[in-house]
């Protein structure tokens, strides 16, 4: 298997968004217990994206970036890159003082980010092995007279940042700027503006924060959803990406960023149905492709306008607008492991699932943190796949199958094989004895995840489990439908692996 890419040692990245730090309104639960009831909020951390129905939303706490399970298994992942950004990061104000916050968010602004709660995050990521990625505030409260982006609460985050004993490594400039409006930007913002403001953010950055690796644009949509969705009628104003990359002066990023999602969930009914997909459609290769659809069209902006500049993807997840109800299932295991794989061999190279612990997508349950069925993907891709990229050769429709060198073994070979049909066994043939990691669940839809047959849970102290291969011959190794097994050949003698 001959070496194809490199990813970064963080590949594998997630998000923990500003929402859940600054606590307000984030996406509703779809369940029907009490808390999912709570209405929108109206306080100060009221933020929420323009152009959209009030009742998705519900109130929430800051999420507690201390607790000892979240941080327990957030550091079973590391290491990796922590973004705290998201829509609500556009417009929140930071109160850079240890007096009282404001009772409500000054005018220009949607929410208050105090010092404590930005403390937290930098403890938090430290803590994990995490580190921190972000993006600034956009809206009209750091506006001059003419409308220009001015940096002074851009550089009181960077500079309590370090006060604080921590460092932003990178950052976009602001969420989703092919999407202005939504996010909080100016009536009317264009590409020109986005350029103009882009240079002044470049200065501040290279003077402020000089080791800050620049990234964006951090565009979403384009090329997938965007093209689905109605042109008329959306509150949602669309700005090109490559006319804010071709626009004067010319933006230069350090790393090319993009947003990926295939669809939207539920909660986002009114943007259109060409935007929404099914349970059924999950496991398809129409769906899953979407990966590499949304891929080629910002591959090919990247080429245009910044040739071999890497390349990160800081938002993905199931579907936007925080997933449909099966993103906490174990049928979205499939889409999150495929996509890695499939990301990893177009050379991408880092991947920031959305989120950590926040709506249905995330890794953990947002109340009691709890592991979901992706979690425990996360983990085992952690154990096995390192940061070399091999040719496993063309997949077959029903059998994916990828490999990276093993983690933590110089020649060694992980395979990640996942059996995407709901009905056929499937086989691959192996020179070489390995150890078998093999997840399924007892239905689709469960919230549990089994690895050889046996039911994941955490240990009494909320430390992960020692997972226990089943050691398989060379041979023929059978895959039954709807399975995904990590196989670790740590005697493969590979090359390729042995750095």
């Amino acid at each position: 298997m001959p070496r194809i890419a490199a990813v970064d040692d963080r590949f594998q990245s997630y998000n923990v968004e500003m929402a859940e730090v600054i606590g307000g309104n984030f996406w509703k639960p779809y369940d029907s217990e009490p808390r999912a009831q709570t209405p929108a909020s109206t306080a100060q951390n009221a933020a929420r994206p323009a152009g959209l129905d009030p009742s998705m939303f519900q109130a929430r706490p800051p999420i507690d970036l201390t607790n000892p399970r979240l941080r327990k298994l957030a550091a079973a992942l590391g290491p990796v890159y922590m973004r705290t950004s998201g829509t609500w990061a556009n417009m929140v104000y930071f109160h850079d003082s240890d007096t009282p916050p404001p009772s409500t968010a000054p005018t220009g602004f949607q929410g208050v980010l105090t010092r404590a709660q930005w403390k937290g995050v930098v403890d938090f990521a430290r803590a994990v092995n995490a580190r921190l990625v972000s993006s600034f505030t956009v809206s009209q409260g750091v506006r001059d007279a003419s409308g220009v982006w001015t940096p002074d609460q851009a550089r009181r985050l960077v500079a309590y940042t370090k006060d604080a004993g921590g460092e932003i490594v990178a950052a976009e400039f602001f969420n989703e700027p092919n999407l202005p409006s939504y996010g909080g930007a100016p009536s009317g913002y264009s590409a020109e503006d986005y350029a103009r403001d882009f240079a002044v953010f470049r200065t501040f950055a290279k003077t402020s924060a000089p080791q800050m690796r620049i990234v964006g644009p951090g565009s979403v949509g384009e090329g997938t959803l965007m093209s689905q969705m109605p042109s008329t009628g959306s509150a949602v104003r669309f700005v090109s990406t490559e006319d804010m990359l071709a626009a004067s002066p010319k933006p230069v990023f350090d790393v090319f960023s993009y947003h990926h999602y295939g669809a939207v969930s539920r909660r986002c009914a009114s943007m259109g149905p060409a935007g929404q997909t099914t349970p059924d459609a999950a496991l398809s290769e129409e769906f899953l492709s979407r990966t590499d659809t949304s891929f080629r069209f910002y591959r090919a902006l990247r080429d245009k306008f910044e040739p071999g500049t890497p390349i990160w993807i800081t938002e993905t997840a199931e579907s936007a607008c925080g997933g449909n109800p099966w993103a906490a299932e174990f049928l979205d295991t499939f889409r999150y492991l495929d996509q890695l794989g499939r990301l990893a061999r177009l050379g991408v190279n880092a991947v920031f699932h959305n989120t950590l612990a926040a709506s249905e997508y995330a890794l953990l349950d947002q109340t009691t943190f709890a592991p979901r069925p992706n979690y425990w993907a996360a983990l085992l891709w952690h154990r096995f796949m390192g940061s070399t990229v091999l040719d496993a050769g063309a997949s077959s429709p029903d059998l994916h199958v990828y490999a990276q060198c093993l983690a933590n073994h110089p020649g060694g070979v992980a395979l990640l094989a996942i059996n995407i049909s709901r009905t056929q066994e499937q086989s691959l043939e192996l020179s070489k004895n390995a150890d078998r990691y093999t997840l399924s669940a007892d239905t689709l839809n469960s919230r549990a995840a089994k690895l050889n047959g046996r039911e994941l849970t955490l240990k009494a102290d909320d430390a992960v489990p020692e997972f226990q291969p089943q050691r398989v011959p060379a041979g023929t190794v059978k895959l039954a439908p709807t399975t995904i097994s990590f196989l670790a050949i740590s005697d493969a003698g590979n090359t390729n692996c042995r750095k």
